[in-house]
């Protein structure tokens, strides 16, 4: 009996601090990287913007698709994909914004896409979808609306390996960030830490160097910026600035 009392109390010396030393870790190691979107390039120099990209500190290039049904606008497909992933070297974090995306996400990451995010508001299910990537060995993401409730996510935060907040409504670059985005990834911080997930946090639209740092406080892992980049005098250093290295 005190060879088991004995047995308990080393179990619980070094388990109880090894749990909580894993956690004060990930709440202390979030990543801090940068997916330019492509969608604020200069269409008629992308292999330029791509080799830009390749020299810089970016982690991802960010893809936005849309269909002009699910948002208002159309960008590209399948064929400017696979041409910027020619040039382009860094993994391609492909946005779609489009309706029925279990119908497209496989082709998408056949073309060469690193990770596929698809909106929670654009399916009934989001799970059919998220098997499919999956099954392809490519990254999952769900994605959501500022309008939508950030709880609708809950279910699928142990599903898939990014979720990505829109600060901004979907389909349109340039637009001003929602400020109540903030309380959102909060929110959307907490979850997966008392979970214990490794799920990423991606924050898009509006992202900018005078609210990057604010974004990063929050919780986010991964920040999308368009126009902060592509239109910068200096890309790169602007890059830089995001990661908040000056």
């Amino acid at each position: 009996m005190r060879y088991r009392a004995l047995f308990f109390c080393i179990c619980v010396f070094f388990l109880v601090p090894l749990q909580r030393k894993q956690h004060n870790y990930k709440i202390l190691n979030y990543m801090r990287h940068i997916s330019p979107s492509l969608l604020a390039a200069d269409f008629g120099n992308l292999q330029r913007e791509c080799e830009m990209i390749n020299n810089s500190s970016a982690e991802y290039l960010h893809i936005d698709v849309m269909d002009g049904v699910f948002v208002p606008n159309i960008s590209f497909g399948f064929p400017v994909m696979k041409a910027v992933s020619k040039h382009c070297n860094k993994p391609l974090d492909v946005h779609l914004m489009i309706t029925h995306p279990e119908k497209y996400v496989e082709r998408f990451c056949d073309a060469g896409a690193w990770s596929v995010g698809f909106h929670i508001e654009a399916v009934d299910d989001p799970m059919p979808a998220i098997e499919l990537i999956r099954n392809k060995g490519v990254r999952t993401c769900l994605t959501i609306n500022p309008k939508t409730d950030i709880h609708a996510l809950d279910p699928y935060l142990g599903e898939v390996d990014m979720v990505l907040l829109m600060s901004v409504e979907a389909g349109y670059g340039g637009q001003s960030f929602i400020e109540e985005s903030i309380d959102r990834l909060r929110y959307l911080r907490k979850a997966i830490d008392q979970r214990g997930l490794s799920t990423l946090i991606e924050v898009d639209g509006g992202i900018n160097t005078k609210n990057a740092p604010l974004v990063w406080e929050a919780g986010a892992d991964i920040l999308v910026a368009g126009s902060a980049v592509f239109q910068a005098k200096d890309p790169i250093a602007t890059i830089n600035l995001l990661k908040g290295n000056n």
